[in-house]
């Protein structure tokens, strides 16, 4: 079952390295975050698992890598200058900001219904441009990565000479100054994006546009994502941004509901037009802005027509850390492997019992923290018995460090996790940060720790396949640690490895444990290579 909270997978990201909350040491910065050892590998491998399905395994498409910070003209023809707004409210009582789109008549964090009229905000971000500041040279970083590819249309088409259909990808950061980032890194000011700008013939765009559709929800569930947990939903006309003939959001159920996972929208010839010189001679369907500055025009000579024609564009667009938010959520797994007698779990509840009486008398906490601690922890003592590996999770949770007696509840519970539970990212191969784990059994034996330090350097030579050496605890809890990070092998060396054991067959094999059966089987050394390599597509 994927993860049920946003604290579920929170929890683990910053326990385990996948993602810290920005600049923490200075009391941090609201919607920034920062991948961390683990977490950057993941966010490499569907970056990865992305471009190598949309660029290198398809015949019609190029990649490129255009500048964050571009001429302001482009934002001003692009629309953005004027429609890249959130409304915006302030409450007169707490000062709080939100926006108005987000919230009822009264403010979230007092109650108060005295709100200011909404009013638009821009999102984008200014910054300075040369070393004189004056009211002109400013530019802005970009909210997006689709207008790189627009104004780079000529150039890919010049330099590469491609035939309609075909499209442009690009992965890259955008900026937006968020009013009110939520949810993790579901909504941030600091953001990666996957964005496709696919052109057509007018008249083929209905038809590409529902092939996107169709490939792009494939993409995602061959990356593990249930079809379950997914949807579709068509914008309204009357919401369509001012681009759009049709958009249609790929929804999946994130912890705090379903929300937008990608979107693919037929832009129709607006963008290449807005950008382009002599508009009125180019038969434009959109209404766009009349540019005064632009030196080219953004068309492309159809050999059957024999003319110059503006393409339409259907575009793919996806947020990375999104996507990695989804993967989480999906592949996170509390599975309790075997039964919990009765007299381990007393002490445990007691101590949960005693936490949750101690969170109301915390004055340290705030009236929200208060009520997310008691909200988890009354959760899981519900079912203490098939809950009990969220404990970790719920002292986690910010504030409930400073409870008294969460350092005993921490010392009942995690010996009792440690034995009768775990928790595990099943996540599929491509996308796991680690590959192969390498154990010795006993790190204080030199031929074994040789032999397993000598396996990993081979494993780790051979290409794609990322492994790591880990001796800092006993196996029993190496493994946890390793399903714990989604790793789909570990490899144990032990005495048999070295022929010292009861059975001299064993000598140069080791044991291979499965993530996601916790099956072992014995391998020969020479034959490790191949045998992750079928297991590991």
């Amino acid at each position: 079952m994927p993860a049920q909270t946003m604290d579920q997978i929170v929890s683990l990201c910053k326990r385990r390295g996948f993602i810290f909350p920005g600049s923490s040491i200075y009391g941090g910065m609201q919607g920034t975050y920062d991948y961390g050892p683990l977490g950057v590998e993941l966010k490499n491998n569907l970056k990865m698992a992305w471009w190598r399905a949309n660029v290198w395994e398809r015949d019609d498409m190029e990649g490129i890598d255009a500048a964050i910070i571009m001429n302001k003209l482009v934002w001003r023809y692009s629309g953005h200058e004027e429609t890249f707004v959130d409304p915006m409210v302030d409450c007169r009582k707490c000062n709080m900001r939100w926006r108005a789109d987000q919230i009822g008549k009264t403010c979230p964090n007092c109650g108060s219904s005295d709100l200011t009229e909404p009013r638009p905000f821009n999102l984008m971000f200014k910054t300075q441009v040369g070393p004189v500041p004056d009211p002109e040279s400013f530019a802005y970083l970009r909210p997006e990565t689709a207008q790189g590819i627009f104004v780079n249309f000529k150039n890919v088409l010049d330099s590469t000479s491609r035939k309609l259909p075909f499209g442009i990808a690009q992965m890259g950061k955008s900026f937006r100054n968020e009013i009110t980032p939520r949810n993790f890194i579901f909504r941030v000011r600091e953001l990666e994006q996957m964005e496709i700008e696919y052109f057509v013939r007018p008249g083929e765009d209905e038809a590409y546009h529902q092939r996107w559709i169709e490939d792009r929800q494939r993409w995602w569930q061959n990356l593990g994502l249930n079809p379950a947990n997914m949807e579709l939903y068509w914008h309204k006309q009357e919401d369509l941004s001012h681009y759009s003939k049709a958009t249609v959001d790929i929804l999946y159920r994130f912890p705090h509901g379903m929300e937008e996972l990608e979107g693919i929208a037929n832009r129709t010839d607006f963008d290449l037009g807005s950008h382009s010189k002599d508009q009125d001679k180019l038969n434009l369907s959109a209404r766009v802005k009349q540019n005064l500055h632009s030196t080219e025009r953004l068309t492309y000579f159809d050999q059957e027509l024999k003319q110059h024609i503006v393409p339409f564009v259907i575009e793919p667009a996806a947020g990375v850390d999104r996507g990695c938010l989804a993967v989480l959520t999906e592949d996170y797994t509390e599975e309790q492997v075997k039964a919990v007698p009765a007299e381990r779990l007393k002490p445990v509840e007691e101590a949960l019992g005693a936490f949750l009486k101690s969170v109301g008398r915390n004055e340290k906490l705030t009236a929200a923290q208060k009520d997310a601690i008691a909200e988890a922890g009354e959760r899981i003592g519900s079912d203490i018995e098939h809950n009990l590996a969220g404990i970790s999770a719920l002292l986690g949770l910010p504030g409930a460090e400073s409870i008294e007696v969460a350092k005993k509840l921490r010392g009942q519970a995690d010996p009792v996790a440690d034995e009768f539970y775990r928790t595990v990212l099943k996540l599929k191969p491509a996308l796991a940060p680690i590959k192969v784990a390498v154990l010795p059994l006993k790190k204080n034996n030199e031929q074994i720790v040789a032999t397993a330090k000598q396996i990993r350097r081979q494993l780790q030579s051979s290409g794609n396949m990322r492994t790591v050496y880990d001796d800092t605890a006993a196996i029993g809890k190496l493994y946890r640690r390793q399903d714990e990070i989604g790793t789909p092998f570990c490899i144990t060396v032990d005495f048999d490895t070295l022929g010292e054991g009861k059975d001299g067959a064993l000598a140069n094999t080791v044991t291979v444990r499965d993530r996601n059966t916790m099956g072992q089987e014995r391998v020969p050394i020479a034959e490790l290579e191949m045998y992750l390599r079928e297991r590991l597509r």
